[in-house]
């Protein structure tokens, strides 16, 4: 019975439009510098852990180095069933408050990295949506 809850209230989490679809996952440093690009590094690092851990297929699609440390963008693609419908939940912006390691001072820093999530949909898709 227990078994058949979870099946059914996974049923029910990724029902949406384009849940099965694979999925582009973009991370992109926002205002700290250094910091926000060295978060951006691990946020991705992070995403390409799990998505293995989960089955996915892992692809580096794109990255720009920052010049210090860390990533100023990447993004990687997700390929499996219902790629989009588990990592559509991470769309935002992250935060990090941390001392940082770049600072000779030790002071605590905030660094943002802003996270979009687009789904691959398949050949022949032709709707566009106009506002």
């Amino acid at each position: 019975m227990r078994r058949n809850f979870k099946e059914k209230e996974l049923e029910a989490l990724l029902s949406a439009e384009h849940d099965s679809c694979s999925c582009y996952i973009e991370v992109q440093a926002g205002a700290g510098g250094t910091e926000s690009m060295d978060w951006v590094k691990m946020v991705m690092q992070m995403y390409k852990l799990s998505a293995q851990r989960q089955g996915f297929k892992v692809t580096l699609v794109d990255e720009m180095p920052g010049e210090m440390a860390g990533i100023k963008r990447a993004t990687i693609r997700l390929d499996g069933e219902y790629a989009f419908g588990y990592a559509k939940a991470e769309v935002g912006v992250h935060r990090l408050v941390r001392i940082s390691p770049f600072d000779s001072s030790k002071r605590r820093h905030t660094s943002f990295a802003a996270v979009a999530v687009i789904p691959i949909l398949g050949e022949g898709f032709t709707h566009v949506q106009t506002n």
